[in-house]
This record gives C-alpha cells, sequence and structure tokens, in this order.
C-alpha cells in the first residue's frame, strides 16, 4: 500500500519576463544554469506545457525530432522514443506512457515558473475500486453559487456556503434564491469545505448566522500560504471547529467517506479544489481553480463540478482611456468568455466524467449604482457550455442546477434518463432573485467614512508603510469617489511612488509608470481601516482605473490582492497644521489647496 503523505511544490525553473516573451511557438529547450538541468516547455497560442526533459524509459535526453511534421514531438537520444508534448503522451512506442507534467506558472511581471508537484497524482495511494450504490444513498442538492450539499450516505458536506449578503464588499450579489431552509442544511452539517478566501466562497455573513446555531461545526481548508480564516477574529463570527488540512492528503471521515483538497497551480498561494470519495465513487469539484492541481487531475469520475461564467474581474470594464474603448472591451469579453467556455468543455472532455454540472457563476452586479458593470459584464451561459460538452463528448452527462435541484448519483450512473435521476423544485418555486437588502450592508461599508482615523491625513502614510509594498517603479494616484466615481468634494486625492514609498506632491521627473485608480470613498475607507485585501475594489468593481503605460503591474496588484499583512494597521495620526501637511505631502495634489480633505 502506498504512503499517504503531503503533496509538495519545488520551484525548477524561472524565466525572466523577457525570457518569457522570447520563447517560440511550438517546441522550447531549456536549461537551468544554475544546476545543469534541462526542460521541455511546448507554446501554442495561449497554452503551455512543460516536463523535464528526461525519457521515462532509461533517463535519455530528448532532441528535436526533424521526421515529425507537426513540430510536436521531440526523440530521445538513446532508444528513439519519441514524445509527443503537446499531449505529454510517448508516441513510439504507442500506447505506452505519460510523461510526467511540470505546472507553468505566472510569474513577476509576466515571467514564468516551472513547478514540480510531488506526487502528481495524490488520489491514486490506497486506491479503491467502487462498491455498488443504494438509491438514495449518494445526493448532491444545489443550494447557490458554489453551494452544494451532499448527503453521503450518513454523512452531509457543504460546498463555498454564500447564502446572505454581497460579495467584493457591494460588488456581486446572489443571482438564485436560496433555498428557504438553508441555513437548517448548513447547521446538520458533518463538515464543511471553504474553497479560498474570496468572499463569494468564505462568506462571514453566511457564517455568522450558522456560528449564532451551531459555533463548533467542523470547516476544512487547505494550507495555503495565507490562511483562508486570516479574517476570522477581525470579523466577529465565533467559528471554534477550523481545520487547516494538508494538500494531497487523503481525510478519512469515516470508512466509506474521505477527501482531499488539492493546490491550484496558477494561484498556489489561495486557491483550492476538492475531491470526494464515498465507497470508490469519486466526486471532483474544481471550484474557482484556474488550473488545478498543476492540470493533473482524476479522469472518469463520477462527478465533475466546475466555474464556467467568467466576468470575475475588474479587467476589462473598469479601465478607461488609451485603447479601452467600449467597442474593444465588449470585444475582448465576447472572446474571453468564448475561450473560457471552449477550454472548460475540453477540459471535461479529457477527464471524462461521467457527469458534469456547471457551477460557481451564479452572481450578479444587482445594486442600481452597478448598472454599467451588470450591463457590460456578461457571462456565459451554463446551458451554452453544456451543450459544447454534449457535442465533443456525447457520453457525459450535464447537470444545470436550479435551487433545491437534487442530483441521485446512483440512479444517474445507473440510467442518465431516469426521471428520478435529477429532481428539480416543485413548480412555482422562485429560482432568481428579484430583490435584495442593500441597507445594512452598505451601512456597514459606510461606518468607516466619518470614521477618527482619516481626520488626520497621516493616515496615508501610515497605511502604505503597514502595506509593506516598495521597491517597485510605479506611481499611483488615488482619488475617493462618490457612487458614480466623481471625485468626492472633501475626499483624498495623493500620490504614492512605491519606488521609495513617498507622497510626493507631483508625479516624479523620471521615466515611471502611472496608474490613476479612483475608488468609491465608503469602501475604499472601510478596506483602508480594517487591513481587507483589494480584491474587494478590483473584483468587485470599486474602481476606475487609468494607466499609462498600458501595462498590468502584477507585483503590485498581487501584494494588494493577497500578501497584505494578517494584523489590520494601527493609525497613531495626530491633528496637523496645512503647513505641515504640505511639507510632509501626506495627501497630494497638483494644486496645494486641494491637497487638503475639507474636513482637516
Amino acid at each position: 500500500m502506498e504512503k499517504n503523505v503531503e503533496q509538495t511544490s519545488r520551484t525548477l525553473l524561472s524565466l525572466t519576463p523577457s525570457e518569457a516573451a522570447t520563447l517560440k511557438e511550438g517546441i522550447n529547450f531549456l536549461k537551468n544554469k544554475m544546476d545543469g538541468r534541462n526542460y521541455i516547455l511546448y507554446k501554442h497560442k495561449d497554452t503551455l506545457r512543460a516536463c523535464k526533459n528526461l525519457c521515462k524509459h532509461q533517463g535519455g535526453l530528448f532532441i528535436k525530432d526533424i521526421e515529425d511534421l507537426t513540430q510536436k514531438c521531440v526523440r530521445c537520444t538513446k532508444h528513439n522514443w519519441k514524445l509527443d508534448v503537446s499531449t505529454m503522451k510517448y508516441v513510439n512506442p504507442p500506447d505506452s506512457f505519460c510523461q510526467d507534467e511540470l505546472v507553468v506558472e505566472t510569474g513577476p511581471d509576466n515571467g514564468l515558473v516551472l513547478v514540480e508537484l510531488n506526487p502528481p497524482n495524490p488520489w491514486d495511494t490506497e486506491a479503491r475500486e467502487p462498491e455498488d450504490l443504494a438509491f438514495g444513498e449518494v445526493k448532491v442538492t444545489y443550494v447557490t453559487h458554489a453551494c452544494m450539499d451532499l448527503k453521503l450516505g450518513d454523512r452531509r458536506m457543504v460546498f463555498d456556503p454564500w447564502l446572505v449578503g454581497p460579495a467584493f464588499a457591494r460588488g456581486w450579489w446572489l443571482l438564485h434564491e436560496p433555498p428557504g431552509d438553508w441555513l437548517e442544511r448548513l447547521c446538520r452539517a458533518d463538515l464543511i469545505y471553504i474553497s479560498h478566501m474570496h468572499s463569494d466562497h468564505l462568506s462571514y455573513p453566511t457564517l455568522k448566522k450558522l456560528a449564532e446555531r451551531r459555533p463548533d461545526v467542523p470547516i476544512y481548508v487547505g494550507k495555503t500560504e495565507r490562511p483562508v480564516f486570516w479574517y476570522l477574529k477581525q470579523s466577529g463570527v465565533k467559528l471554534t471547529n477550523i481545520n487547516v488540512v494538508p494538500f494531497g492528503v487523503w481525510q478519512q471521515v469515516d470508512r466509506n467517506l474521505r477527501f482531499m483538497i488539492l493546490m491550484d497551480g496558477v494561484h498556489p498561494e489561495m486557491d483550492t479544489c476538492i475531491i470526494i470519495e464515498y465507497k470508490g465513487h469519486k466526486i471532483l469539484n474544481t471550484v474557482d481553480c484556474t488550473r488545478p492541481n498543476g492540470g493533473k487531475l482524476p479522469e472518469k469520475v463520477d462527478l465533475m463540478m466546475s466555474d464556467f461564467a467568467g466576468g470575475a474581474s475588474g479587467f476589462p470594464m473598469v479601465y478607461s482611456g488609451g485603447n479601452f474603448t467600449e467597442e474593444k472591451k465588449a470585444q475582448f469579453i465576447k472572446i474571453e468568455r468564448k475561450k473560457l467556455l471552449n477550454y472548460k468543455a475540453q477540459l471535461v472532455t479529457d477527464l471524462k466524467p461521467k457527469i458534469f454540472c456547471p457551477f460557481a457563476g451564479y452572481f450578479v452586479e444587482a445594486h442600481p449604482s452597478d448598472s454599467y458593470i451588470k450591463e457590460t459584464n456578461l457571462k456565459n451561459d451554463p446551458e451554452e457550455l453544456n451543450r459544447l460538452i454534449k457535442k465533443k463528448s456525447e457520453e457525459v452527462s450535464t447537470w444545470t442546477p436550479k435551487p433545491g435541484a437534487t442530483l441521485d448519483l446512483a440512479r444517474m450512473l445507473r440510467d442518465p434518463t431516469d426521471s428520478l435521476g435529477i429532481v428539480d423544485p416543485p413548480e412555482g418555486t422562485k429560482i432568481f432573485k428579484d430583490s435584495w437588502d442593500f441597507k445594512p450592508y452598505l451601512h456597514t461599508l459606510g461606518a468607516a467614512v466619518d470614521d477618527d482615523i482619516f481626520l488626520y491625513p497621516s493616515w496615508v502614510k501610515e497605511y502604505y508603510l503597514w502595506a509593506g509594498f516598495k521597491g517597485y517603479n510605479l506611481v499611483i494616484r488615488v482619488i475617493e469617489t462618490d457612487d458614480d466615481f466623481n471625485p468626492l468634494p472633501g475626499g483624498y486625492n495623493y500620490l504614492v511612488d512605491f519606488l521609495d514609498l513617498s507622497f510626493p506632491m507631483k508625479i516624479p521627473n523620471r521615466d515611471c509608470p502611472f496608474e490613476e485608480i479612483k475608488a468609491r470613498v465608503s469602501v475604499m475607507r472601510h478596506i483602508v481601516k480594517h487591513g481587507l485585501l483589494w480584491d474587494d475594489l478590483y473584483i468587485g468593481f470599486q474602481t476606475r482605473l487609468q494607466r499609462d503605460p498600458d501595462i498590468y503591474h502584477h507585483q503590485f496588484w498581487n501584494h494588494f490582492q493577497t500578501k497584505l499583512p494578517l494584523t489590520p494597521p494601527v493609525f497613531l495620526g495626530t491633528m496637523q497644521t496645512k503647513s505641515e501637511l504640505k511639507e510632509n505631502c501626506y495627501a497630494a495634489n497638483q494644486a496645494d489647496d486641494k491637497c487638503l480633505p475639507t474636513n482637516v
């Protein structure tokens, strides 16, 4: 029996942005100059695949196969074995081995990193043969968005409960009306899995209601670089049974049930996915992972569920100026959504699950002030994805869920046409929300606006010193605005130079990239006061951005979205005179009198 050990990751090769930019289409032979080890990277448009340059047969080195007209194969110098690096399968001898694939991650400033996961297929340890299931033994009920309620024999497990309130400050609201018994479902769960810290998966308003009824419910999260529950103490939610588990290790619940959490290959610092196994039957939930487990996933699982919608980013809707015309933004969104559909359809085709369910994309920009985003941030249709999957792979059954609908796994495996395999909610059940309780949540955000912290302009310097990002050639101007992104009378308007972490009155006289960030004052001050991550600003559509030149500053955004300190800032500011403020440049603008908010 194989030993069940924690999955680890190791960086094997790093490419600078300039080195990554020189990669050619097709096969690229790479070498780590530090240790002399060789690698192969295959590039086709946006697809990147990589492996060690080491034949599985007897460790020979691969070279270009001049006889291969497809430009996809390499040949081993020892025994002429041939590997198709576009599929990582050996074509000579045919039907023999697959090459162990490396994870290709995006590094700082669009560089690339090759990462090795060990073991690559941890679910194969202590493998179990599927047993017969009785009807009703395994049932999966869709609740809303990414929340599923699983009955697994005598156990119940819930995924990612977001059932009340907004996500990402005030930018996202539930599209579907949750079943009326959603809180009872959470309270009777034997375990809850929360995939990552984004608020459409880790919903503190939802968990607050759960904690008031059952604070000791067992909750499981992966051992990510940034703890999933890093904000728990500050949130005031009294949960007492948070379990952090290592990646790639089976967690035994009882004799029949176990689960394994896996890391994402693109965002290993925060994103995870999960495999559930009951009596040898696997359920795979990839959630929001961009490249779950580096692209290596179990094939032919009984049920696979994954996100589908797109639209979970501020890009390009919150940008303006330069090339960001409405026409070009609409074109970009259309292309990206189609690419996502094709990627998901191909992933399902490759993995060949018996059943596929698109979920984790049922949100809407419901607040009236976000009508522009709602109209332009078009999302994929789950039915369209399922039709594409059926076209590519007829043997895969698909399920577009409605709140309260239940899938009986045994029935679906026995006969996908069984009318009791999927039971929809009763006729007349409300599916889509038509109203949202905005007021209490906007009140919570707005409470920070008049906080004493912001009476003293020194908060600007104290906040960015606390954030700890410096030594990077970028200048930003932050402008506090009203809900329509008009500069707020009396609001702060300041510059930050991250090269030396200074706060100048004017843009420095050097070659420096510049980004203007207009942010709704209630959300910006709430984030600053509580030391929250900037995902609420960016993914929540609470900003409007312009940049010159048009370059994405990965290091800056990655720091403020994932790497801020775990404890909130402490503000020690004292009242300053107008002359002192100008001297210290804590709140900057080109016109001196506009340096000062009117409340100073």
